[in-house]
């Protein structure tokens, strides 16, 4: 073997002596950590072979590499939350260890930013440029407004601005790209009215807004549910349910940890079904 073709790389503490493959077999080492759920390891190989792809993913490679970062992204999530919790407590100590619950919080939140830089990376750079079909191009941004949404979540002051705006105006671009090349019951577009109306609720302060987006989305799918296909019925009734879920709770006085509950059993329906 040439020397060419080994090298190291340091993945999470971790150096890992690589060879260098060909798409198939990083396909195949993405759906074996999968199967594992060693999501790190799969979001490397999931990179790998997207950069070995010439011209679209296929259905298949998208959902890998959605998958992938959404397993290894939200665990983080769910981590920072506890975390945030744990420090709104010890804040309430005569001693507490806030510091501690603040450092460890900078290591998950270093991750969380990390993670996220590398998705949008691919998308900004490889798989926009790359896309010629309308449903590929909504996916991409809808993902990319996912992400910059993931930052603001735990960014402050003009990070957080920063990555606001970009997930608002991915979201926009999405959202106006999908009112006008997918039909009202696409589960694509229907996660994208899902996450685009939590992105107003909860980055923006924008309940109106919030409420709004869900219940026209709601409203234009129940309309047209006598024609959405049988393949696709399970995930858009799925995310319809999650649509009006929300829109019972924002419409509601439901104390925020009911509202917290929800989010979380969201997110991981969304990361099943993967949009």
């Amino acid at each position: 073997m040439c020397i060419r073709d080994r090298y190291q790389r340091r993945v999470h503490g971790i150096i890992v002596i690589q060879m260098s493959k060909t798409k198939e077999e990083y396909l195949f080492l993405a759906r074996m950590s999968e199967q594992a759920e060693r999501y790190d390891e799969m979001v490397e190989y999931a990179i790998e072979f997207t950069k070995k792809t010439k011209g679209e993913l296929t259905l298949d490679e998208r959902s890998i590499l959605s998958v992938a970062f959404k397993n290894a992204v939200g665990s983080r999530r769910a981590s920072w939350r506890v975390l945030t919790s744990v420090e709104q407590k010890e804040e309430k100590k005569e001693k507490g260890q806030v510091e501690k619950v603040r450092k460890y919080k900078q290591i998950i939140e270093k991750e969380l930013k990390d993670f996220c830089e590398k998705v949008l990376g691919l998308v900004d750079h490889t798989l926009i440029p790359s896309t010629t079909s309308e449903e590929t191009k909504v996916f991409y941004h809808k993902m990319k407004g996912d992400y910059c949404r993931y930052l603001a979540e735990f960014q402050k002051g003009e990070a957080k601005d920063g990555s606001s705006n970009k997930a608002l105006e991915a979201y926009q671009a999405a959202y106006t790209l999908a009112e006008a090349k997918l039909a009202s019951t696409h589960p694509i577009r229907l996660g994208l009215a899902l996450n685009f109306s939590v992105f107003y609720y909860e980055i923006m302060q924008q309940s109106d807004k919030a409420i709004e987006m869900a219940k026209k989305s709601f409203d234009e799918a129940i309309a047209n549910l006598d024609n959405v296909t049988d393949e696709s019925y399970k995930d858009a009734t799925l995310i319809m349910q999650l649509l009006r879920d929300n829109l019972t709770l924002w419409n509601s006085d439901a104390p925020e940890e009911q509202q917290s509950l929800t989010r979380n059993e969201s997110l991981n329906i969304l990361s099943l079904i993967h949009i």
